[in-house]
């Protein structure tokens, strides 16, 4: 088993897990907080703005069986690339989307595959999302985690919020 690790943020990260968990080789997904300034902050101190972290989950997977790319590939299904300023009804900066990458590879990864989303002419405004270094990654709190198997109901009216929408219209 060859593992390694993925940081995206998308939004609400409760919306980010199961696209991610789902899939063949995932060995876990875990919400968290990233690309701050605040060590180990709370969800009250994202929510904020004042801390400069996003909401956003952290893959563990198997490369053998699950490649990077294909993590950036449903990364651009799950999050819309064109909206700097949040994510659906989840707006203000913790929710800005981002490429988290931990190393070179990733990194050339990303900027590949955003540049090949730029070309596909797919999105009729510019595409914003972030490509940064990895930072700390802060594990959220455990009612944050695997959001969508513990509250279901509430799940599927998060994700009615405009994302399942989105995530029709962009699926391939």
């Amino acid at each position: 088993m060859k593992k390694e690790t993925a940081i995206f943020a998308g939004g609400c990260f409760w919306c980010m897990v199961k696209p991610f968990d789902t899939q063949p080789g995932i060995i876990s997904v875990i919400s968290g907080y990233t690309g701050g300034h605040v060590p180990n902050p709370t969800y009250e101190q994202v929510c904020t703005g004042t801390t400069g972290h996003t909401e956003a989950v952290k893959i563990t997977y198997d490369a053998d069986v699950f490649s990077y790319k294909q993590l950036v590939e449903i990364y651009w299904q799950v999050a819309d690339p064109t909206d700097a300023t949040g994510q659906f009804q989840d707006r203000g900066d913790s929710y800005r989307p981002v490429i988290y990458y931990s190393n070179e590879e990733q990194k050339e990864i990303a900027e590949s595959e955003k540049k090949a989303l730029v070309e596909s002419g797919q999105f009729d405004e510019p595409i914003v999302t972030q490509i940064l270094p990895a930072k700390e990654f802060y594990v959220a709190e455990d009612y944050h985690q695997d959001f969508y198997k513990k509250n279901p109901e509430r799940f599927e009216m998060e994700e009615k919020g405009g994302r399942g929408d989105f995530i029709k219209k962009h699926s391939k």
